[in-house]
């Protein structure tokens, strides 16, 4: 029956199991009494949680053990473990672990043999033959099954046990995210535009007629004869004189307006149901959840 650590085993146990057992807090079963922590876990062959690795440093400093499955209560949601039955003087009697040593029947009777010893869980002394009212063959090396020892290696051996099932929910929170921006600025656009003015320019006609009393002779004094200017008129015109003004033309508000909708969120959860295999002809009632 080879041993080995459960990342030797498998080494993505972490997800096989849902829950790493490494760390956690060893307690006396019923107290909150610390004694240590849990180094790692050692399985056989077929992959059955046999030992736990645990440090007692509290109770024995710097000692290392191993703890038979059967002796411990694992409470995952505290991340506590629970030894049942052992005393400080069992813990200081039981063989020390190290990291190489060979987990071979020897030293693993060594350990059972540290285990049966009378403990507060029973008075009375223990019948290596007899367990739980039932006979078993005679432990020797040739036959040894760790099915003949259930108190050590039994979970289920001690008392009833209550299992948790879990499941997962969605829980709908919201985030405020920026998604973009607006910036609101201006320019400046020119257009031509053409006005009508009304302007007056003056002109000079000149008409040469023929008076009534033409061929009429006249005296030298009238008839004066000269050269050069003998009349000046200055003409003068309108020109359009076109200024600018500015006048308010509309008023743009800017304003932020929050808009709801409902969006649904996909996303895959998980929940824990309860698989009951039996083996023979045992009769399992099972009830509903209350």
């Amino acid at each position: 029956m080879p041993l080995q650590k459960i990342s030797e085993f498998d080494t993505d146990y972490h997800n096989t199991i849902g829950k790493d057992i490494k760390g956690m807090g060893l307690y006396v079963q019923g107290t909150d009494e610390k004694i240590g922590t849990i180094i790692d876990a050692v399985l056989d062959d077929q992959g059955a949680f046999r030992y736990l690795i645990v440090d007692i440093g509290v109770w024995v400093f710097g000692k290392k053990v191993l703890l038979p499955i059967g002796k411990s209560r694992i409470d995952s949601t505290a991340d506590r473990v629970y030894v049942v039955g052992l005393t400080r003087e069992q813990a200081e009697k039981l063989p020390e672990y190290h990291e190489h040593t060979a987990l071979d029947y020897d030293y693993e009777e060594r350990v059972r043999g540290g285990y049966r010893t009378p403990s507060v869980e029973s008075s009375a002394p223990l019948d290596v033959g007899s367990t739980l009212g039932r006979t078993t063959p005679s432990l020797d090396r040739n036959n040894y099954t760790y099915a003949q020892e259930p108190d050590l290696y039994d979970v289920s051996a001690h008392e009833d046990q209550t299992f948790k099932l879990y499941e997962e929910r969605l829980v709908a929170n919201k985030q405020r995210r920026k998604t973009g921006e607006v910036a609101i600025g201006k320019h400046i656009e020119t257009d031509t535009a053409t006005v009508a003015v009304s302007v007056e320019k003056e002109r000079v006609v000149i008409e040469r007629v023929t008076p009534e009393d033409a061929g009429k002779v006249v005296s030298a004094e009238i008839a004066n004869f000269r050269e050069g200017e003998v009349a000046h008129i200055e003409i003068y015109e309108e020109v359009a004189d076109v200024q600018k003004e500015a006048f308010l033309r509309e008023e743009v508000r800017v304003q932020k307006v929050v808009d709801k909708e409902i969006v649904e969120v996909e996303e895959t959860i998980r929940r824990e149901e309860l698989d009951v295999d039996t083996d023979g002809t045992l009769k399992v009632n099972k009830t509903d959840r209350v």
